[in-house]
């Protein structure tokens, strides 16, 4: 689906099925140097239950024209700009690493359009080390090559997403190579990392929250500790459901992911309910 923001061409997936902005919207944000396809297992589930869907590609990121935005600040207004292009004027948002900062300010922004708040593989604050930060800078290929082999907590995940045998490792460095160089901007995984490193909204952002709030987070994750995110999950009040997996949890954990968001989704429904 193809939509105008803030003037450029934005893409979202709608998980094979059209776009109804009638029915509950579930947006999807993926985190650094991804793009909409991360979601693609969550995204059709929800498009095939009664659910719209959004899976967004950020600025600059694949289908959606650039440049690239520098601060998850600008990137929560863009997601609720694009909420405003789509006709929908609620949504539960749910978002990987970068993307969950994103989601998490852009509720904060607008805590009305928000009626349920899902943060996978989250932390806060997301540091990033400096080497790592100017490995990102200067060596964009090298850096994606350590960010894959700490995302992963196994070599080989089974049975595998989407099927038995697929080489989840080499998929996630495909991928992130494939949104470098989309676009040609060489820049992108280090302006992504650099707007995680600096953003330091979310206590004031999980203070205006007015929509339950779910952290889903991998046991083995070593780029977004679980243990990093105590402060945060006391802050939002948060339910915290734990998977197996590293921080590429989606693709090593998929039924569990999935199954901790239809959990999410449904405490927000029955949160909305009016009393009897």
């Amino acid at each position: 689906m193809k939509l105008t923001v803030q003037g450029r061409e934005a893409y979202a997936y709608t998980g094979g099925k059209p776009f109804d902005p009638a029915l509950p919207t579930v947006l999807f944000i993926h985190g650094a140097l991804n793009d909409h396809g991360v979601w693609t297992l969550l995204a059709r589930w929800c498009a095939h239950h009664g659910y719209g869907v959004l899976a967004v590609d950020l600025p600059g990121h694949m289908r959606s024209a650039g440049p690239a935005l520098t601060r998850v600040e600008d990137m929560a207004d863009w997601v609720l700009a694009l909420l405003d292009a789509a006709g929908v004027s609620q949504a539960a948002l749910v978002g990987h690493s970068m993307g969950s900062l994103v989601a998490l300010e852009a509720a904060g922004r607008a805590p009305a359009r928000c009626h349920a708040l899902v943060m996978v593989g989250t932390a806060y604050p997301m540091k990033v080390s400096p080497a790592l930060l100017e490995m990102s800078r200067h060596d964009p290929l090298a850096a994606i090559d350590l960010v894959t082999q700490l995302s992963f907590s196994t070599l080989a995940p089974k049975p595998g997403y989407p099927g038995p045998g697929v080489w989840l490792r080499g998929g996630g460095r495909a991928l992130s190579r494939l949104v470098l160089g989309h676009q040609g901007d060489a820049a992108l995984f280090h302006t992504d990392f650099a707007a995680c490193n600096a953003y330091a909204g979310a206590d004031a952002a999980a203070a205006r929250l007015q929509a339950p709030a779910t952290l889903i987070l991998g046991a083995r994750d070593v780029m977004t500790p679980a243990k990093a995110t105590a402060g945060l999950a006391q802050a939002l009040k948060a339910a915290v459901r734990t998977v197996g997996a590293g921080h590429a949890l989606m693709a090593e954990a998929p039924d569990a992911v999935l199954n901790a968001l239809r959990g999410a989704l449904a405490h927000a429904a029955a949160a909305k309910e009016p009393a009897p």
